[in-house]
């Protein structure tokens, strides 16, 4: 069976290793790893397989596949200590692979896959399609409850009162690469829609905070020679993370369901 560890204890590390615990995936929990050393024991304790708490190095040394559900911050020092021992993973922090091309040259040349799931959003296969052929342009419209923004990096230096607003207020509009820097803790279906348009033309981002809200709304629109595509997914957010949707946490599990599987749908 193929042997996970898992970077990160929170809401997100919390469902996958629950998902292994439980034998939802066809491979084995072999170690957590966790800034908060003693978060990740509380959370080895609720689990029956009881996986030991590890360093960053001795997860990754111990596992065939590591995981990060940590954080963007977590990356730099993750991924090339992952690349070093020529270990394959699966990012959920997808925002902290933006303008690292490094990283994916040197998985390439160590024969490493960097998985990224499909998150809190949907129709990426066939954005990836679509790209095969010529687009023309890619926006993505995030509405996101004001309990979901409070306290972002963004929010905070432009001083944005967001508890004062009344009505749907657009907070930000730029591009992917300057969301993913803007809101590192929320912007990461924007990464994975850059990281699945490819190169070929820019993607836009529009953050749009709602007063009241309970949903994380993403609508991706994409045009181009094939037609034109456009989804809408209206998310629960985690119970124990208002930045984190519930979907994100599935999709990491199909995931790793579909990598230990023997059969593929989709893109």
């Amino acid at each position: 069976m193929l042997k996970i560890g898992i970077l990160g204890a929170g809401a997100i590390g919390g469902v996958l290793a629950a998902a292994l615990d439980q034998n939802r995936i066809n491979a084995r929990l072999v170690a957590l790893a966790d800034q908060d050393v003693e978060r990740a024991r509380a959370l080895s304790a609720r689990l029956a397989c009881h996986p030991p708490v590890m360093s960053i190095d001795e997860m990754i040394e111990h596992s065939e596949l590591a995981v990060e559900a940590a954080s963007q911050a977590a990356l730099p020092d993750f991924v090339p200590r992952a690349l070093a021992r020529g270990r394959d993973m699966l990012i959920m922090s997808v925002g902290g692979l933006l303008g690292r091309e490094e990283w994916f040259r040197q998985a390439a040349e160590k024969n490493c896959r960097i998985y990224v799931p499909s998150g809190a959003i949907a129709g990426l296969d066939g954005v990836k399609s679509a790209s095969v052929g010529r687009l023309e342009s890619a926006v993505l419209t995030s509405r996101k409850p004001v309990a979901a923004l409070r306290g972002s990096q963004y929010v905070v230096e432009k001083g944005l009162a967001l508890e004062s607003f009344t009505e749907e207020t657009v907070i930000f509009d730029g591009l992917a690469e300057e969301a993913a820097r803007a809101f590192p803790a929320t912007s990461n279906v924007a990464a994975s829609l850059r990281l699945a348009v490819g190169s070929s033309i820019p993607v836009r981002v529009r953050i749009v905070a709602v007063p009241g809200g309970n949903q994380n709304i993403h609508e991706i629109q994409v045009q181009g020679e094939f037609g034109r595509l456009r989804v809408t997914v209206e998310n629960v957010p985690s119970k124990d993370n208002p930045r984190t949707s519930q979907l994100a946490a599935y999709s990491a599990i199909a995931t790793l369901a579909g990598l230990t599987g023997s059969l593929r749908v989709g893109t």
